[in-house]
């Protein structure tokens, strides 16, 4: 029996043995999986950033630039036109200059601190720039180190939109060496103290920031690093859980072990969020500089810094235009945090603590302040780039707006559609209009307006409302005629008699002048100044409807073209744009140049992509596009545009046409100087009549605007092939036959004689 005992307690003995060993190897067995698994995971993370950091491409807009202001001796520019200028690219006014981005005022004298600025053809540098203003004109330009003469220069173009990534983050690239020092010390000051000493996670500073925020009462510190904050933007969700704050750790960690401290805090301060524009985000500082301050980062001030390193803690909750207090008590203590650290001096303290929070109240670069002209240039930029390209790649857009122009014609457009809706009667905002304003030369568009509310662009009138022409086809008309000169010539008799066209669907046609009487016999030089309709119909119908369509096609139409005897009189759906077109090759002494908006593109290295020159097409003879001028302003002499030699008297000669739509549901005009050409349409989106013709309506949006630009007249040089006749004035059917002047012919094409009628 003891025997038996005592083998039973051996064996018990062996089993518990047994089962520790068991547990022991299960033990050590699950331990190395799981460390296989978290070495694994660890190497997968190590993997993932490394991957992600090193060949991290933020999303980066496009940037759509103005016209750069050019400024040089002689110039009509005054001294409160250049500080407005300087203004709009937010440039201060200071007492003695210091850095880029300032002027300072010294009676007729403005001295100027430039910005340097990359262009297509060059990089131009920063210097410092003394203009002075003699009789409203720039008088003398020097450079204020070299004592030299300057005779022009260029400033930076204005920022007037940009094309958004899908994900609408917005972001402006700093590079190392744009980093301010300040801003490096205000983020060691307040949110990583131990930075350039720990390794990506700091112990001592999460016991710090506990101890501060219990004496303080409430949270005055984080336990984050400026890695792990990095690390959160841009590997992490928003969520907070205990898996992702392991996450956190572990990637800050191998983030610190490859990367240098440099690298992490230049990703930092490109990557961190900062604010919200509508439904854009705002990354990195070099963003916020030009967000709440409309400057480049490397231009703010102490306090300026402080107030967006401030921001770190919580954009919205320290937003300085919905909670200045707020923004202004986290910002000082930025500065308070700075000074205990030695960061800034006493005398710079005191100054950045007693400055108001000065940020603007929208950023200047919106992309709704010249919403039109911007949604012409994504579609210009369409043909040669992908849309990949334009919202990610920070492409910088070089377009051909001029700012200056475009602020004119919308003021002048404002008033001249509030005065238009009192004279037709109709409730304000009633009529709507489209504007195009070009350089005629070169095609370059230099304003455009697709509403007339300049921030509003749901519909852009300017490119998308197709509308009939009326009139505005009639010199196409009469260029195909006087194409021919052995038949027609500016003198040549027309028949504005009544007549009756049938039509393909078997109706009649009967068409009528607009002062429903026939005229008879006219010289054509009458018959278009006074836009006979009947005339000019048994005109093209003689030309053939054919001939005049190619001549269309000619002058850069490109839209359907209904053959149609009531194609003569305008029945075809165009855009301001088409026919700005149409009318530009005629401007242009019949080269066709297309328009464009864009000169140049550039990498966001600032390398140039592609050059956009002239195109230019030749299709019209010039001695007949000459005589198609020289009509064009008998229009404004003595026709439908008259008034504008009562207005503008001192500009003249210009060439203009006046387009009217059957029952008055149109308004149209097209009018050139020298250098501008510019159409207006204005009409109603509901398609019912604007009790307004051609001459009552857009003429006078058109005439109010050129009063501000206060175009070159005209100069008709015409071509060898024409010469000049005396003959009896017979551009008004009362004048006297007794009086005479000259008209032009092409050579060897002049009526021996012409009869007064």
């Amino acid at each position: 029996m003891p025997k038996k005992r005592k083998t039973t307690r051996k064996r018990k003995k062996q089993s518990r043995k047994s089962g520790k060993s068991f547990l022991k190897r299960w033990f050590i067995q699950t331990a190395v999986i799981i460390l296989c698994v978290f070495l694994s995971y660890c190497l997968f993370l190590d993997f993932q950033i490394r991957k992600e950091f090193e060949g991290k491409r933020w999303s980066i807009p496009a940037r759509v630039y103005a016209q750069p202001t050019e400024l040089y001796i002689g110039r009509d520019y005054t001294q409160e036109k250049l500080i407005n200028t300087l203004k709009k690219l937010a440039y201060r006014p200071v007492t003695s200059l210091s850095g880029p981005g300032q002027f300072r005022k010294q009676g007729a004298l403005l001295e100027i601190y430039t910005r340097q600025f990359d262009y297509w053809d060059g990089i131009e540098a920063a210097r410092k720039l003394r203009v002075q203003f003699g009789s409203d004109i720039i008088s003398e330009m020097t450079d204020i180190e070299t004592n030299r003469n300057i005779q022009i220069i260029r400033l930076e173009p204005e920022l007037i939109g940009k094309i958004f990534p899908l994900d609408d983050e917005d972001r402006v690239l700093v590079e190392a060496n744009q980093v301010p020092k300040h801003l490096v010390n205000a983020l060691i000051a307040i949110e990583d103290r131990n930075y350039f000493e720990h390794h990506g996670i700091d112990p001592k500073g999460i016991l710090r920031s506990i101890f501060v925020n219990l004496i303080a009462g409430k949270i005055e510190q984080g336990g984050s690093t400026l890695t792990q904050q990095l690390v959160k933007n841009m590997f992490l969700t928003r969520d907070r859980t205990f898996i992702r704050k392991i996450n956190e750790v572990l990637m800050a960690l191998m983030l610190d072990y490859h990367y240098s401290k440099q690298d992490i805090l230049l990703a930092y301060v490109n990557e961190i969020y900062l604010g919200q524009n509508g439904a854009r985000s705002i990354h990195g500082f070099g963003t916020a500089a030009e967000f709440y301050f409309s400057k480049p980062l490397s231009e703010l001030s102490l306090d300026q810094i402080a107030l967006l390193v401030g921001m770190v803690k919580g954009a919205s909750y320290y937003n300085p235009r919905a909670h200045p207090e707020r923004a202004m008590e986290r910002r000082n203590l930025v500065l308070d945090l700075m000074l205990q650290l030695g960061s800034i001096k006493a005398a710079d303290y005191k100054w950045a603590i007693k400055r108001r929070l000065n940020v603007i109240d929208k950023p200047d670069w919106s992309s709704a302040k010249y919403p039109a002209f911007v949604d012409l240039v994504r579609r210009h930029l369409k043909r040669d780039y992908q849309v990949h390209d334009l919202r990610n790649e920070g492409l910088r857009i070089h377009t051909t707006l001029d700012t200056g122009m475009q602020d004119k014609v919308e003021r002048s457009v404002h008033s001249s559609m509030m005065k238009l809706d009192q004279i037709s009667g109709f409730k304000s905002g009633t009529l709507q209009t489209a504007l195009v304003l070009v350089s005629q030369h070169d095609g370059e568009v230099l304003a455009l307006l697709g509403d007339r509310n300049r921030e509003k662009n749901a519909f852009n009138r300017a490119l998308d409302a197709k509308r009939p022409i009326g009139s505005l086809i009639k010199p196409a008309i009469y260029l195909t005629a006087l194409n021919d000169p052995s038949k027609y010539h500016v003198l040549s008799r027309l028949d504005d008699s009544p007549l009756t066209l049938k039509q393909a669907n078997g109706k009649k046609w009967q068409p009528k002048n607009y002062d429903n009487r026939s005229h008879g016999q006219v010289p054509l030089i009458r018959s278009i100044a006074k836009s006979y309709n009947l005339a000019t119909v048994r005109l093209g119908m003689k030309l053939g409807l054919d001939k005049v369509i190619k001549t269309l096609r000619n002058l850069g139409i490109t839209s359907d073209i209904p053959e149609l005897p009531s194609l003569l009189l305008g029945s075809i759906d165009l855009s301001a744009y088409e026919v700005t077109q149409m009318y530009q090759t005629i401007a242009s002494s019949g080269l066709q140049i297309p328009l464009k908006t864009v000169r140049a593109v550039l990498d966001s290295n600032g390398q140039p992509l592609k050059r956009y020159d002239l195109a230019i097409s030749e299709y019209m003879k010039p001695e007949s596009v000459f005589l198609t001028q020289y009509l064009l302003t008998e229009v404004v002499q003595h026709g439908t545009a008259k008034r504008l030699k009562r207005e503008l008297p001192s500009l003249m000669p210009l060439a203009g046409k006046t387009g009217t739509t059957n029952a008055l549901r149109d308004s149209w005009f097209a009018g050139f100087g020298d250098r501008l050409l510019g159409v207006v349409w204005v009409g109603r989106d509901d398609n019912k009549p604007t009790r307004l013709t051609g001459s009552t309506g857009a003429m006078q949006v058109w005439l109010r605007m050129m009063k501000q630009i206060k175009p070159i007249p005209l100069m008709l040089l015409p071509p060898e092939e024409i010469e000049w006749k005396d003959f009896p004035d017979i551009t008004e059917s009362q004048t006297s036959c007794n009086t005479y002047r000259s008209y032009p012919f092409v050579k060897g094409t002049a009526p021996a004689q012409v009869q007064c009628f």
